[in-house]
């Protein structure tokens, strides 16, 4: 699947790509047992069941958290991002801070885990 990931961020302007890249090494560090995929036509990792994705529209890049419960216990975190209950999008050049990922994703982790 990274061949597939590659070429959707092939595609992007070199902005939201470089945005995208760092997101994607970001998330690669906190879960290197993720497997990349292609879902709903965008890039994302997968641990048995879906993690968190992510992707780039005309005016932002969003990172797909894909559970309101860990939005929610991060929620004084995400203040000041434009979130919904699984999404958080931010400035295409300006990338979600490392710190702020690796929270997002060790939650995503930790609940994927208890539900298997």
């Amino acid at each position: 699947m990274t061949a597939e990931v590659d070429a959707y961020l092939a595609k992007l302007p070199e902005n939201a790509r470089a945005t995208l890249e760092i997101l994607r090494k970001t998330i690669r560090a906190v879960a290197p047992d993720a497997t990349e995929t292609i879902s709903y036509g965008v890039p994302g990792f997968k641990l048995k069941r879906p993690l968190v994705s992510y992707g780039a529209a005309r005016n932002h890049c969003a990172l797909y958290v894909m559970s309101p419960a860990v939005m929610e216990a991060l929620a004084d975190e995400l203040r000041g991002y434009d979130t919904s209950k699984g999404t958080v999008r931010f400035p295409i050049d300006q990338p979600l801070p490392a710190e702020l990922v690796k929270k997002l994703v060790q939650r995503r982790i930790a609940e994927t885990e208890a539900a298997t």
